[in-house]
Order: C-alpha cells, then structure tokens, then sequence
C-alpha cells in the first residue's frame, strides 16, 4: 500500500477554503507524478493507493490498516510485522506490532522477494512509573524521552517499555513515543499488547472477530499485558518517573535538545550571541530587541524571536485527541477572552486523519481554532516534511536583509536546520495546545508562565487562564472514539476517493513508457548492467568533497524542501522550462535523478568545514566545497562532476550521527550519484548507514578517539582506502592513507561498517538492487 501524504503545501492558511485550494496545487504540481501511480495501480495485482487527502501514513496504519495478527492459508495465525519507507513507520509499534522504517532501496528489494536482515539488537528496557501530572501531556513525555534516550545512545537497539507507568497511558499517547523512536536513534520503540490496546482497536471500528483474535492470539503466547520490569530480561534496564515531566519544548535545531517551558525565552537569548560552534547563531547581542518594519507596511514589523509559522502538524501529535482536543480548548478560551494571533503568523492546522476534523468539529471546537487561523489546510505531513509554503515576500526580505532569527513552533517530530523554511533558523517542537498558545504570544521571547500571553477584553491574559484541566480534556477525548466514524471514512478510500483522483489517468501496460516529464525520469542505477559484477575498483588517491560535522542529517544531504532558483537543482529546472512557481520540492521531484542528485548536499544551512569560517567567525553555510587542486569554491554538485571528468574519486567525512532523520534513500542514491566511493564518519544513524550499502557506498567508521579534528583533515589531503583487496568480511579493519600537501602520509584504522554477510553481498554486486535483479534473472534462467 502507499500512502500519498508528502506532496501537498501550505499555500493556503486561514480561511475555510484552504483545504480545496491547497488540494487543487497539490494535484496540479503533481499530475504526472499521480498519472505515474495510476499506472502502478493497474500493472500489479497486489499495489494500491491511498489517495491524497485521506491522511498520513503512519495514522493511517494505527486507525486502519494494521490488523494486529494474520491468518495464513492453513488458518495458522501469526502476528502483524512490516517495513516502511519512512522513519516513522515504528508508531504502529505503540500498538504491539514489530515494524521500523528502512530505505525505499531496502523495501523495493523486500516486495521483490529479499529479507530484512539485521543484527540482533540489544534490546533496552525503559521502565515508566507514576502517572503524568495534570497540564502535562504526551508531546512532553515524548520529548523527554528522546532526550534521555538519545544521550544513552539506543542507536540501532530495541526499546521495550514496561512497568506500570506505561500500563497507564493510552495507546495514542504510547503511539506518540513509538513515533519518534528515529528521532531518540533506536530501531522500534516498543509497547506490549493490552486491553487498553483492545480498546483501541474497537474504538477505531476494528471487526469483532479480528479484535478476538487479536486478543486470543498473544493470550495464548502468554505476552497479553504490560509486564514489570523485573519480568524480563533486558540488555540494560533505564527508568523514567512520570511525575517528574513537565511541560517543555525541543530546538531549536534538534529534536533531542529539550527546553523547559520556563526556559525557552532564556534559552533563546542565550544562543542568540553563542558561537555557530556551540550550535548560537553568533549574533551582535546589542540587535536582539531591534524591530524592522515590512516593506511597503509601516503598521507591520517584525524582530528577533517572533514566531512566523505556528503549525498543528504531523502524525506524532494529530493522532493523539488529548492534545488536539487540549488545543481546541485553549483556542476556545482564547477567543472567549478576546486574544488574537498577529497577522505575520501563518498559522495551519493539517491532521494526519480526516477522523480528526470530524471529532473537532462534534465537540464544537474546530471553529475556534479557525477563528485563530488554524484552519484545515491539509490531510499530510506539510510543516513537518519541509512543506510549510513560502512567508510573504515582505517577511522574508526583512528576515535576509537584516539576519534576523525568527521562530516557527509546530506540533511536529523533526525541527533539522532549513527543514521547516529556509529562513527561519529558530524551529521549535511543542504540543499542539502549545503551538497554539505560542501563536498568541507571538515570540518566543516571552515566559509563559511569568509573562501574559497577550492583552484580551479585560486586560493581560496569562497560560494558565486558557490552559485547559484534565477533566475538560477527558470530558471530550471519547468523541473521538467513534469506530461508525473510522469505518465510514476509510471505506471512501474505494467508493469515494475523490473527484480530483478520479480525474488522473496514466498510461497503460505492465512495463512503464517513461513519457517526457520533469518528474519521473528512468533512472541510471542499471545502465550497464549485467549478470556478472564488476570487481569494485580499490579507492586510490581520492579527494574529499566535503568535510561536515557531528548532526549532519539526511535533510542536510538530500533536502525535501524548497528549491532555490540559484542552486543546481534550481538552474536545471529553468532550463527545463519549468517556472520557478511551478518548481514544487524536492520532496515531490524525487522520481527524477537529474534533480535530486544535485540536490545532494544543497541544503542551506549546511556547513562544510573545508569553507574557511566568515569574518565574523561564523561557518559558511550552504552546498559548496572547495576544488582541489584548484582552490576554487563552487557547488558541491559541480565539484562532483568535475571530479568525476578528472577521474578523480571522492570521499565525504562526517562527524557523530551522521545521516540521522529521515530514512531517505537518496541521502545514499544522490551520494553514489556523485561519485562518492565512501563516507567517513564517527558514527552512523541505522537506515542511513544500511542505504549508503545498498548503494554501493563504503561506510567507514573513525576508531577509538579518532576524528577528522584529531587527524588534522583539511580536505588538502589525497585519501586511499586498502584492505579489502583480498576479499570483505563483515566489520573488518580498513587502512585510510592520508596523504598530505608535505609529502608524509599517515594511516589510519577504520572499522567497516558494512556489518553482515550478506551486506557484502550487496556491495560486491554495486548494491541491493543489482543484486536482487542478478538473483530474479538467475532464477528465472
């Protein structure tokens, strides 16, 4: 099944007809790439689609598709597992079933037949205990949790929760955890199975039979209910008091950086002045409370710290009707004591199920949140994939001529640097009622809880005045258990899918024509190809392409976002004839090669420390290396090609947690694409490091305190790579061979990371996808 939620934008906000206009865009940038869809429809038996507007994936998943067990032919039963090309496909682990998210390489290699293989984990046990206190909800229990995690690195473990803690949550707000289980580094973040899981499955029109079933099944396997902790064994075991959380904030540039509520306004303004190397935006403190006025509006200002996008976004938070309806409720108050949102403020609210639409508007409070622009202006991930739409022209000139650090605050599971709006450095994580609450206050630079979040009717309002009690919130939560209302929607997705669907038609056959589009392109990954492989050529006297730091992000390789008209991407486009209107993301042009591999390491906020630092002493910003020997700056993509005319090959090195985010495989496609034979790093996120090898890619690790610092790597140097001459063997020792601009030359141990037997397969053949085909046709013969 796919899923169509990554395509629509927020062009619209703010009024009733948002939805329509922004669903007309969508279909009309996409046309080609839906007609491609249509096709697949009809060619395979066992492909369908669920058409855009229905929702997002992972929601989609928990309220329909997921069935909690099977039944084969024999009537043998057996329980629900699956892959996911998304990160985030592991919500549905909130609900007992195993699942993680892998590369669209690794999932077209599994439809055609191949396994998943993975080390087996450590598995980490997260023991919850005590309950949530009042006013505090599950965006912020999630939000520590990442936190914790990712500082005890979980990268590529199991995590089960336990205890009675986690007996205690719901299942929206467990699926809320299992959501961001990319974001605190681990595999699948695990819930058992309950009646409170049962619950669910009746309360979002499950069958009866299916939900026995269910039941019977992990009763009879003796895993039915939330155990202790003492009941099981675990690599290691944490614990989390559930008393001790409290309302926060995640960012600005990371998931994992939590923020007290009390603490944003100061932490603001701390980072303001900071270093670019302590992760400040290492700015003259004396400009921090200077106001600009727009062009064109002098009524109209803005100034560091104001919130521009404010998004109730994302499958993390709109699955969960505790925080919506909580938010609902702070809008329903707000207005009731006369606040309003300022008008530089695009405001959206873009559920990832249309259920969600219908339990605000029966409780009577999606009109409020419309009275404060939260209209509903998508059923996708907008905000939170990079699709917030553009700021008006006035904003965003204000923001580049004066380098001002505004805000957006969004309900979402992803805040990476440039990924929420090119121009706006400052992004922030929140609750969907605090999304809410920070759009009336308009700034980050302001206490919540000490200062008013505006000035109503009758004078200063303040948080606690809007923010809704535990009782107000549950009073209200079962409107959204309604399972006629589930059955009744999902059922549209074959009787009802839409008119503007239904309008799409693609070509027919079972073998693709390729017709001329800018969209979908044939791709390269088979020219040549053959049924014997080619012996990978040893990397000798390889310069690098890039030299990054710790963090960087598959939004930092291969942005989804916006497309600059300067950058390659950009100029290949126009000289396609295509509009910069009409450019759309990169997200939606990732059919074509042509675009997405120079779209490879073009995000804008990247920093690539062979660039010497600015006057100021900030770090260079954007997708540009230097050449060598020529010492001449350019685009990274240009640099690959010149390159690869020179026959030159090339590396990239990388710092801690490289390629973490997205599951994105054309952070690895794009990479082979421009010639890069290896990637050099301190330490890998899991999909990554599993796309770069299914790519034909080397991932290589730096060993004990080694480091692109403590090596002294400038990007001067010739590299060679040795050790693999005589054959591979899963996570063997690599020489590097540094050779420098004064004749000595240094080598290094590396650790291969390519980390099973048959990863070695994959790259010996160039990649999964090659090798998959050579054992078909194999077959086949």
């Amino acid at each position: 099944d796919l899923v169509v939620d990554h395509s629509v934008m927020i062009d619209y906000f703010g009024t009733k007809d948002s939805l329509d206009l922004n669903m007309k865009v969508e279909f009309e940038r996409n046309r080609e790439r839906y007609e491609f869809m249509k096709w697949g429809m009809q060619a395979f038996d066992s492909f369908g689609v669920v058409p855009p507007g229905f929702g997002i994936v992972h929601q989609v998943n928990l309220e329909y598709f997921a069935r909690g067990v099977h039944k084969d032919q024999n009537n043998v039963y057996y329980p629900d597992s699956l892959v996911g090309t998304d990160s985030h496909t592991t919500m549905i682990n909130g609900i007992g079933v195993v699942a993680w998210g892998v590369g669209g390489i690794e999932a077209e290699a599994a439809m055609l037949g191949q396994p998943v293989y993975i080390l087996t984990p450590d598995v980490i046990g997260v023991e919850l205990t005590g309950k949530l206190n009042p006013g505090v909800t599950a965006t912020d229990l999630v939000l520590t949790v990442t936190n914790m995690l990712r500082e005890e690195n979980v990268v590529g473990k199991f995590v089960e929760f336990c205890g009675e803690g986690t007996a205690s949550l719901t299942v929206p707000d467990r699926a809320t955890i299992a959501n961001m289980s990319p974001e605190y580094g681990a595999t699948m973040g695990f819930f058992p199975v309950d009646e409170k899981t049962i619950d669910y499955f009746r309360g979002t029109g499950r069958t009866e039979e299916e939900i026995e079933a269910f039941k019977a099944y992990f009763e009879a396997q003796q895993m039915f209910g939330v155990p202790n902790a003492s009941e099981l064994n675990f690599t290691k075991l944490l614990t989390l008091d559930l008393s001790t959380i409290v309302p926060s904030l995640a960012g600005p540039k990371r998931p994992q950086d939590l923020i007290k509520l009390t603490d944003v306004k100061t932490t603001f303004d701390e980072l303001f002045s900071k270093p670019s190397a302590e992760d400040g935006f290492n700015k003259n403190p004396d400009t921090l409370e200077q106001e600009y006025a727009l062009d064109g509006d002098n009524d109209r200002s803005v100034k560091n710290g104001d919130i521009l996008i404010a998004a109730i976004t994302s499958c993390t938070n709109t699955s969960n009707p505790s925080v919506l309806i909580a938010a609902g409720l702070v809008a329903k108050k707000a207005v009731a004591l006369g606040l309003k949102v300022n008008p530089n403020i695009k405001t959206s609210l873009a559920p990832g199920s249309r259920v969600v639409t219908r339990y605000l508007s029966e409780t009577g409070l999606l009109e409020h949140l419309e009275e404060l622009g939260f209209d509903v202006a998508a059923y996708g991930c907008t905000t939170c994939i990079g699709n917030a739409g553009d700021l008006t022209p006035e904003l965003n000139k204000a923001i580049i001529d004066h380098e001002l650090i505004c805000s957006a605050v969004l309900s979402g599971n992803r805040n990476f640097e440039a990924r929420i709006h090119p121009n706006i450095k400052a992004n922030f994580l929140a609750s969907p009622p605090l999304v809410v609450a920070y759009a009336l206050a308009g700034t980050v630079r302001r206490d919540l809880y000490k200062e008013p979040i505006g000035i109503g009717t009758n004078g200063p309002v303040y948080l606690k005045d809007i923010w809704p009690s535990h009782e107000e919130i549950q009073a209200l939560v079962n409107f959204a258990m309604n399972p006629e209302a589930y059955r009744e929607n999902y059922a549209k997705i074959k009787s009802d899918p839409g008119e503007l669907w239904n309008e799409i038609k693609g070509v027919t056959g079972d073998v693709y024509s390729w017709p001329k589009s800018t969209y979908i392109a044939e791709p390269p990954f088979f020219e040549g190809f053959s049924m014997t492989p080619s012996a990978r050529q040893a990397v000798k006297g390889a310069r690098a392409l890039g030299i990054f730091g710790d963090s960087v992000t598959t939004d930092h390789i291969s942005p989804a976002g916006n497309i600059a008209e300067t950058s390659p991407a950009g100029r290949w486009l126009i000289e396609h004839g295509v509009k910069k209107a009409d450019f759309n993301s990169y997200g939606s042009r990732r059919g074509n090669h042509d675009i997405m591999m120079r779209g490879t390491f073009a995000n804008v906020r990247i920093k690539n420390l062979m660039i010497p630092p600015l006057s100021n002493g900030a770090l260079f910003e954007g997708g540009e290396t230097i050449h060598k020997p020529s010492d001449v700056q350019m685009s990274i993509f240009d640099a690959a090609m010149r390159y690869q005319e020179e026959g030159i090959p090339t590396v990239v090195f990388g710092g801690e947690e490289y390629g973490t985010g997205s599951s994105r495989d054309w952070a690895a496609k794009g990479t082979q694409l421009l010639g890069v034979k290896a990637v050099i790093t301190r330490s890998y996120e899991r999909i990554h490091r599993s796309n770069l090898v299914g790519m034909g890619v080397l991932p290589l690790q730096f060993q004990g305190n080694d480091s692109v610092q403590s090596l002294n790597i400038t990007g001067n140097e010739t590299f060679d790579i040795s050790g693999l001459e005589n054959g591979i063997k899963p996570q063997q020792e690599v020489t590097l061979t540094i050779h420098r601009e004064d004749g000595t030359s240094q080598d290094v141990a590396l650790l291969l990371r390519i980390d099973t037997p048959i990863e070695v397969e994959y790259y010996e053949h160039g990649g999964i996808l090659p090798f998959v085909l050579r054992d078909l046709l194999s077959h086949d013969n």
